[in-house]
């Protein structure tokens, strides 16, 4: 199957709840439904401008408030996972996800196993506990700039990825520990997967959240599942190729040449028809996150949509060419721009730091955009909780033309 350039934009930002933006009604139900759609949301702390995941709903579920995942969570309808990262998924898909070929978590856990034994039997005991319940310990852990960290929180994390505890609640940044058998129902614990069917129905949800992955996506994309081949270091796995040539064998994924794209692309079967005749988006603007399953493929979003698209949070100021949290503006199936906003909780407002548009786009005369951005920047100043929007100085030209919106 060949498909144009147009009809892979469009199929994307349309199989993403995308066209138009926060198209899907019905509160927790819609959030079900994109999580059904997506398989999982990627999970990150960080709310400068929201949280990951409240990002990726808002931009698809109308009128969606952060506490609705927050109320699945309590319910036990949604819990975390180890998929792409830290992710939420559906608690009755939870038995898919719980394994992985991760090596560092057991690692830890051996390497600190009196601690870890002594963390275990005291949640069982007393559980849901956060490692501030506990004496701080300083083991062989580090954080990423080789600085000592707490090895009785790195062992909860560890104990958490590999399945055996789980997460019951958050009380802002600081997380309590169960073991899984309070957290979730016995039927969704009873059933035992096979590791090589709980790693391929993992590929297959990376496939779902994206829509247009490729034979070489890279392995970001895919962390978690182990090398592409056989590798001496995990015996008796074939590989994620082998996993992914099931599939097609299947029939789940089917190969299609994208125009102006190199290699393959794999499309869920029951997308085809979509993908044959998708529709027109309409004019609407969403702000998408840096997890957002749509930005995952950078080297798609470039040779696809001409767009670059680097998280520069890690980078020092002087090297940043935008900012430290922004997020891709999407118009129809176009990314168009990049905006940096950021989230007074205190103060009730929203700060716009940065807008940086694309070099062959002018907001003015794009067709719809105006009126698109305005509803987008109102939709998102409710969703932040927050009652005015403040523009930096050297933005006075978009605080004129979109301020009557929000």
């Amino acid at each position: 199957m060949k498909v144009s350039a147009e009809a892979a934009r469009r199929f994307l930002v349309a199989r993403q709840f995308l066209a138009p933006a926060r198209s899907l009604r019905g509160g927790t139900k819609a959030v079900r439904e994109v999580l059904r759609r997506l398989g999982s949301l990627q999970f990150d702390p960080l709310a400068v401008a929201g949280r990951n995941h409240d990002l990726v709903l808002h931009a698809r579920v109308a009128g969606y408030e952060a506490d609705w995942s927050d109320r699945l969570y309590k319910q036990r309808a949604i819990f975390e996972a180890f998929n792409k990262g830290l992710s939420l998924v559906l608690v009755e898909e939870f038995p898919w996800f719980r394994g992985n070929l991760l090596r560092h978590a057991p690692r830890l856990l051996a390497e600190n196993a009196e601690v870890a034994e002594r963390v275990l039997e005291r949640v069982r005991a007393d559980g849901p506990l956060s490692a501030l319940d506990f004496e701080r310990v300083r083991g062989t852990t580090t954080d990423w700039f080789g600085m000592p960290t707490n090895t009785v929180r790195d062992v909860l994390e560890a104990y958490a990825v590999t399945g055996v505890l789980g997460l019951a609640r958050r009380d802002g940044t600081r997380r309590y520990y169960d073991v899984l058998d309070r957290l979730l129902p016995a039927a969704v614990l009873a059933q035992q997967i096979p590791l090589e069917d709980q790693l391929r129905y993992k590929l297959l949800s990376r496939h779902r959240a994206h829509g247009l992955l490729g034979l070489g996506s890279g392995n970001d994309i895919l962390s978690g599942l182990g090398p592409a081949r056989p590798d001496p270091r995990w015996p008796g796995y074939r590989g994620r190729n082998a996993l992914r040539q099931d599939l097609i064998d299947r029939g789940e994924l089917v190969p299609v040449d994208v125009e102006g794209v190199r290699g393959k692309r794999l499309v869920l079967r029951d997308e085809l028809a979509l993908l044959d005749a998708p529709p027109e988006p309409p004019a609407s603007v969403a702000f998408l996150p840096p997890f957002d399953p749509l930005v995952w493929d950078r080297p798609l979003l470039q040779n696809l949509f001409g767009f670059e698209y680097v998280w520069e949070l890690f980078f020092p100021p002087e090297k940043r060419r935008w900012g430290w949290y922004v997020l891709p503006i999407l118009f129809r199936d176009r990314f168009v721009g990049r905006i940096e906003p950021r989230i007074d909780g205190a103060g009730a407002a929203v700060e716009i730091l940065g807008v940086w548009w694309e070099d062959d786009f002018a907001p003015r005369r794009a067709d719809g955009f105006v009126d698109a951005m305005r509803e987008a920047l109102a939709a998102y100043l409710r969703f932040a909780g927050a009652t005015r929007v403040v523009w930096a100085p050297h933005l006075r030209a978009e605080k004129r033309l979109y301020a009557s919106g929000a």
